[in-house]
């Protein structure tokens, strides 16, 4: 780091990814600060410098071993960071120590016989609630929220056509469970439902939200919440505004010669029906007498993006998924920021990191995603680029991930 750069890191003050502390504070002071920042998304913590930004300067002898010495005994699971010593004049000396975003969270501060886990907001660390812990747990992938049980749900909360369809004929296991708790044994190694001995046997997140009934009356954020505005901002005066509820996926059946039929539909194709008359129109060519629907927007890129939606969600955040139409754009946003150490670059570069590994595995059992994961990549950018002439945006914060969608231009709503 150049002298120029931390003087300008100094002169921005502490935020969310740099922390300010004077080489002579005890360790766990300084393994809070290193924890927070790794379950965050990385910084620096500049040793040396006041909080007013006064540069102090560093006075500790062999201040970087004793910092390494923090790092291997203080912070779980290790993690690596770059120290160096930047010269501010002659007797002035601040120490930088940059660390990366932890890829295995939640990472723990070990003191007194105890963990505990920190967080980063804004300029401060602070002990996470058990509520951030079960998201940091999620996120570092030691924890798959889809699996958590779903209390007040049962086995009469699925749709067993829904379920009866999904193993004969998709699965390819015709025996089918011949009552209630051989049903209830067979979910529950798939990962649908959850037996405990304290409680009845309930669904979990995955089971309610593939296959319930009415999943939203049991777990308020498995619906999706559509408005379509009248112009480029939020207002109260909209021409729709309702939450869908129901199975993400439809109801099949076989029929003598058509094959594979759906009788029923699930949450994405009522979504699909619900926004098609807001996002097409109908033009009559000159010297035609039948009227041709243009869309908008690409129905397979949006269907491809809710789905996305779905199944890569952060259960844990209670509240929808928001789809926001205006007149000059979509909105999708999905609760929870991205998985493990997924960013927005390596999303649309093609990798994969799957938070709720049933959800994807029985969509694409369905053929609601892309075999190989690549349906960003492959799909959405080239159909919105051809589209409308731009590519999307996609926003990501700690609380959601935002995609916006722009309209095919030509087309006049």
């Amino acid at each position: 780091m150049l002298k120029t750069e931390l003087l300008e890191l100094i002169a921005n003050g502490e935020n969310s990814g740099v922390e300010f502390k004077r080489d002579d504070c005890r360790p766990e002071e300084l393994a809070i600060e290193i924890v927070a920042l790794a379950n965050h998304k990385g910084g620096i913590i500049l040793l040396g410098v006041e909080d007013d930004g006064t540069t102090s300067g560093i006075r500790k002898d062999r201040l970087e071993e004793w910092v390494m010495n923090i790092f291997s005994d203080k912070v779980h699971p290790w993690i690596l960071p770059y120290y160096e010593e930047i010269k501010i004049d002659d007797s002035t000396r601040v120490a930088a120590i940059s660390l990366s975003q932890g890829i295995s969270k939640p990472y723990v501060l070990r003191h007194s016989g105890r963990e505990e886990i920190y967080i980063r907001i804004g300029s401060t660390s602070r002990r996470a609630t058990r509520e951030q812990q079960a998201r940091l747990f999620a996120t570092g992938g030691l924890l798959h929220s889809e699996l958590l049980p779903v209390s007040g749900s049962g086995f009469d909360s699925l749709d067993v056509y829904r379920l009866t369809d999904y193993i004969n004929n998709i699965i390819g296991d015709t025996a089918k469970p011949g009552n209630d708790e051989e049903w209830i044994k067979r979910l529950t190694g798939m990962g649908l439902m959850s037996e405990n001995e304290h409680i009845p046997p309930c669904c979990t997140i995955a089971g309610l939200v593939i296959f319930g009934l009415r999943p939203r009356s049991i777990l308020k954020q498995a619906g999706i919440r559509v408005t379509v505005y009248k112009g480029t901002e939020k207002d109260y005066a909209t021409k729709l505004d309702k939450v869908l509820d129901g199975s993400i996926v439809g109801l099949w059946e076989h029929e003598a010669g058509k094959g594979r039929v759906m009788i029923g539909d699930g949450l994405i194709e009522h979504f699909i029906d619900m926004i098609e008359p807001y996002i097409s129109n109908d033009t009559l060519e000159e010297g035609d007498i039948r009227r041709e629907r243009k869309y908008i927007y690409p129905l397979e890129a949006i269907r491809e993006i809710i789905v996305n939606a779905l199944v890569h969600r952060d259960w844990t955040r209670s509240v929808d998924i928001e789809v926001s139409i205006y007149a000059d754009r979509m909105e999708i946003i999905s609760p929870g920021g991205l998985q493990n150490s997924m960013t927005i670059e390596k999303m649309l570069a093609g990798q994969r990191s799957h938070r709720n590994p049933v959800l994807v595995e029985t969509t694409r059992d369905y053929g609601y995603m892309e075999a190989r994961g690549m349906g960003i990549r492959k799909k959405v950018l080239p159909l919105i680029r051809e589209a409308s002439g731009r590519d999307p945006e996609f926003i990501e914060t700690d609380d959601y991930l935002k995609t916006i969608l722009f309209p095919l231009a030509a087309i006049n709503r």
